[in-house]
């Protein structure tokens, strides 16, 4: 009987999503948003018979979840938690707790990226060094990321922005040529890769976000991969408490001993300063279905770029559109715009007639954030000027790019675009006009 019922439920959960069709927005009364949750029935599906089994927090779901998605990138283990920024929190202080990194040292990372980025940084007592970005991939620049090691140098951390790999080759050639480790932060890019090889799967450790707003979602959550089995256990530690990775089968329940405690409850000794920082099985069922249709939800992410570009390509004159390196496999979090020099207006003037018009904008993550005020007393290291990394700040944004984004939305996205610039032309007219 509870089984009938069951399929009763799920079975009405497909019968709602069928009314319910997400592809039919209308930019006549819905906006063009950044991000959107694309999902449909198979996900809320997997939830709901998550809580009827009385699955709440972390169990068999957040366990299958782990492997799938590391299996999927290319590493051995997977530790899920409840965000990215949790993410890289605790691969910071596995890195840290292990010896691979020492307290006190610098960390390259992007001038241009997320304050979860840095943020995790200074809270495990190590030292934010930042570095300029190419304008043309919003990452970091190789050359200057060589400039800026130094003795004190603990680790190399290139973050994927909006999605495009960093230049992974320069990356682990400087790992190699430096005996520095590598954490790659891929929280914005899910799938994207370099000759067919996913990002994640480069570095020692790696970090991934299932944010609602990201290429697929656990509603909150994230994900740190890795391969070293001792990281592992200590990421397994930092998350829940600071308790023992692994519980001796073989012996009765209360047989911990460290020489103060004596004859102790396994379940209730912590070696490590922790957290608690778990995913919960309704979340990871969220997620195993998103991953199945992760390459579909990525190739129509590229389909609407790709359509973007073809269709403001004829403004190249004003505007800087994405530029993907040959091989590269760019998973599109956003769609991001800059403006060139001299084109004629200010980012604000272009952004505020586009989100008047109903299409959301974000700015490029945090700008340059060691200008940032969070930043301004801390112990932070820049190199050179950061030159892209603060015109990117005052000239470039992202608008988005989900599968959501029907035909009608994109061909709406352009008008308004062609609208714009149509003025900018007329203004500019009549601006000759009145000089003569």
């Amino acid at each position: 009987m509870q089984n009938e019922i069951k399929n009763q439920i799920l079975g009405l959960v497909k019968e709602y999503f069928d009314q319910v069709d997400n592809f039919k927005l209308d930019p006549e009364r819905d906006r063009v948003t950044v991000g959107f949750p694309c999902y449909d029935h198979r996900e809320i599906e997997r939830a709901v018979e998550c809580l009827l089994d009385l699955r709440l927090s972390q169990g068999p779901r957040v366990k299958e979840f782990e492997e799938k998605y590391s299996e999927y990138i290319g590493q051995d283990f997977g530790v899920a938690v409840n965000s990215g920024s949790s993410a890289n929190l605790i691969a910071l202080a596995a890195l840290v707790r292990s010896g691979l990194v020492k307290k006190g040292s610098e960390v390259i990372i992007p001038a241009t990226t997320f304050t979860t980025v840095v943020s995790p940084i200074i809270q495990n007592g190590l030292v934010p060094a930042f570095v300029d970005i190419d304008r043309d991939t919003y990452n970091m620049n190789i050359d200057e990321v060589e400039k800026a090691i130094n003795f004190n140098t603990g680790l190399l951390m290139p973050v994927h922005t909006l999605g495009l790999p960093v230049d992974m080759d320069g990356i682990m050639s400087l790992s190699k040529k430096y005996d520095l480790p590598v954490f790659e932060d891929c929280c914005e890019a899910h799938g994207a890769a370099i000759y067919g090889k996913k990002v994640g799967s480069f570095g020692v450790i790696s970090t991934y976000s299932f944010f609602v707003a990201h290429n697929m979602t656990t509603g909150e959550g994230g994900i740190v991969l890795t391969s070293d089995e001792i990281l592992n256990d200590l990421l397994f530690q930092l998350r829940e408490f600071g308790r023992l990775k692994k519980y001796d089968s073989n012996q009765q329940r209360f047989y911990y001993n460290n020489g103060e405690l004596t004859g102790y409850d396994e379940r209730y000794a912590f070696e490590v300063l922790g957290y608690n920082l778990r995913m919960t099985d309704v979340c990871a069922s969220l997620g195993l279905p998103q991953l199945e249709k992760l390459d579909d939800l990525n190739e129509g992410r590229n389909a609407i770029a790709n359509y973007y570009t073809e269709h403001l390509m004829k403004y190249s004159e004003f505007l800087e559109l994405p530029r993907i390196p040959e091989d590269y496999f760019h998973c599109f979090y956003g769609y991001p715009i800059t403006l060139k020099e001299d084109c004629g207006f200010k980012r604000n003037t272009l952004v505020n007639y586009l989100e008047e018009n109903g299409i959301d904008t974000r700015a490029i993550m945090g700008g340059n954030l060691s200008i940032q005020p969070a930043y301004r007393d801390e112990n932070i290291k820049v190199q050179g000027t950061l030159e892209n990394a603060n015109y990117i700040t005052g000239n470039s944004f992202f608008i988005g790019c989900h599968i959501f984004i029907n035909e009608r939305m994109r061909k709406h996205v352009v008008s308004i675009f062609n609208k714009f610039f149509s003025q900018l032309k007329d203004e500019n007219k009549n601006t000759i006009s009145t000089s003569k």
